[in-house]
């Protein structure tokens, strides 16, 4: 259940003009009063003999009592509660005990005798609207100190009193939700997210990786949608608003939001925070070589998935700032990867990277500068444009979404030592969805490597179990029976040949022990080897190697490492 407050306003019969109307889009249906102050109130909405005036002199009268010199000049106090969209449809008493919890919760009627006028109007199945004047009968300002956390404790024990979904209280970073009106419009255009969301995936997809506001907004404008800047006469970015095309006023006018009004860290001064990195302490040392250019989509996919592992291994040992602004670079990933993605997996990570929005806040201050690894990884993805869906693309796609869940599920565990409710629980539904995406992603080229693995010799799987259960003794019997072993099978022969020792690079797949939340561990250290050890995601059949004369499928690939200074170097660059 979802309390909020409204602004202040001025005119008691302008907001019963819009609770009693029909709504911004025809959305209010039976308009009608379930509670109020007095039980005798007027009713406009079922009283064919009450009128919206008679409403509004009843509740303006302790307003009207004082004198002109004492009056608030803005009284109108205004809180919508609505349910979530699973919760069953309460009665119209059910919601006028809410209603009457929410105005003592919030001091407006405390129960003394002597509190605020108000009434509640419900006007749809899932929420009602509270009004109220902020004059008590005795001529007092009501007691309204932290008035939006009373209400929102408060509906923490309604939620529980009657088996609503009980949610999670937010800390104020929270993406503004969209209103009632803008649900129901989409609702009716068959939309299935509304302009204010759909306006968030499109900027944070734009700002993924970007170094310069130019290129921020180069990207805004070539997605399609209009783009208003406001500029200094200096030449400064003052502010900026976006809108859909096609998403119009009633006077036929594009509908703009600003960047702040889409999400927190959308404004230009926090967008400007990520292009400006501090440069002390940052450097990767001299003489290590710069990057080679990225080749295309698989090969960035490749990169990305050592960005990830490399945040994963930092979140171990630094401090929160450092942990948050991984945590933030990370939400950049998801959205270059949804926005380049296969069609067979663009909803799924769609929904795991809008998920994981939410996560990408908190009140902890990213510390700029040592995410760059994950932003340049979201670059990488954004320039090398989408994949294929198949071959090697297929591969080091699913590749980089097994790693994003650990990434994912390691920022839901930061978040829940930290407190942060909302943001762990976002992070976990991120996860679930990457969950799914990984399924469709790997079905093929894993499928490929098992179908490899199981025509191996005899000897050469009996082998490879044998390093199993001598390097990870407590995991083997669990990796010997799952679906996926073949495939590792194929993977530890491949490495072995490659010239790596492959108890090395299982000390380094297993590092990290986030194994115990993976589905399939088998899977897992297929991946983390083969990236390790530089090899093809979706190797060849051997009459393929020969039709294309003998050449390899991964671009601009390092050449092979011995095995322990591969793994001495893997903080670095991988």
């Amino acid at each position: 259940m979802i309390p909020r407050l409204h602004k202040m306003g001025a005119r008691t019969i302008g907001l019963l003009h819009y609770l009693y109307g029909p709504g911004t889009h025809e959305e209010h249906t039976d308009p009608h009063l379930v509670a109020a102050w007095d039980p005798l109130a007027p009713d406009p909405g079922r009283n064919p003999h009450a009128t919206y005036a008679d409403l509004q002199r009843l509740l303006d009268q302790p307003v009207q009592a004082l004198a002109a010199s004492r009056r608030p000049a803005k009284h109108v106090w205004h809180l919508s509660v609505r349910a979530a969209p699973e919760d069953p449809i309460l009665t119209d008493d059910q919601w006028g005990e809410i209603a009457r919890r929410m105005v003592a919760a919030t001091g407006i009627d405390p129960g003394d005798g002597a509190g605020c006028r108000w009434a509640a109007v419900r006007h749809a199945d899932d929420h009602i609207h509270i009004i109220a004047t902020t004059v008590r009968e005795d001529g007092r300002k009501p007691r309204r100190h932290n008035e939006a956390k009373r209400a929102q404790a408060e509906a923490r024990l309604i939620e529980a009193d009657y088996g609503l979904r009980r949610l999670n209280t937010g800390d104020g970073t929270a993406a503004r939700r969209p209103t009632s009106a803008e649900r129901h419009k989409a609702n009716r255009h068959n939309q299935e997210r509304t302009p204010r969301e759909t306006l968030r995936e499109t900027v944070r997809q734009a700002m993924a990786g970007a170094h310069s506001e130019e290129e921020f907004f180069a990207r805004l404008t070539s997605s399609g949608i209009l783009v208003r800047q406001r500029v200094a006469p200096s030449g400064d970015l003052l502010g900026y608003t976006v809108a859909l095309p096609n998403d119009r006023n009633k006077h036929g006018e594009p509908v703009f939001y600003s960047g702040s009004k889409l999400a927190p860290d959308l404004s230009p001064p926090r967008i400007r925070e990520r292009f400006t990195t501090p440069a002390e302490g940052l450097d990767d040392g001299p003489g290590q070589p710069a990057l080679p250019p990225v080749t295309g989509p698989s090969f960035a996919r490749r990169r990305a998935t050592a960005a990830a592992w490399q945040a994963l291994l930092i979140m171990d040992h630094s401090d929160d700032g450092t942990a948050a602004a991984q945590i933030a670079a990370a939400a950049e990933v998801l959205d270059a990867l949804a926005k380049t993605s296969a069609a067979h997996t663009r909803k799924e990570l769609r929904d795991a990277a809008f998920a994981f929005e939410r996560a990408s806040r908190s009140h902890v201050k990213a510390v700029r500068g040592h995410d760059r690894a994950l932003r340049q990884a979201a670059r990488d993805l954004v320039h090398s444009g989408p994949a294929l869906g198949r071959g090697e693309d297929g591969a080091t796609t699913a590749m980089l979404i097994d790693m994003a869940f650990f990434l994912v599920t390691a920022a839901a565990n930061w978040h829940a030592k930290k407190h942060h409710a909302q943001q762990a629980e976002a992070a976990h539904q991120a996860a679930e969805r990457l969950r799914a995406a990984y399924k469709t992603a790997a079905t093929q080229p894993m499928g490929a490597l098992q179908q490899r693995g199981q025509r191996l010799a005899l000897h050469v799987q009996q082998r490879q179990a044998a390093l199993i259960r001598q390097t990870l003794p407590e995991l083997a019997e669990q990796i010997l029976a799952e679906p996926g072993w073949p495939a590792l099978v194929a993977t530890l022969t491949d490495a072995q040949k490659a010239g790596h020792d492959p108890a090395a690079l299982l000390a380094e797949a297993t590092r990290r022990r986030e194994l115990d939340t993976a589905t399939s561990i088998s899977d897992v250290l297929v991946w983390r080897l083969r990236r390790s050890a530089h090899l093809p995601a979706a190797p060849e059949a051997p009459h393929e190697r020969s039709a294309r004369g003998g050449r390899g499928t991964l671009p601009a690939a390092p050449a092979a490492q011995p095995a322990a200074k591969a793994a001495s170097g893997s903080t670095r660059r991988r």
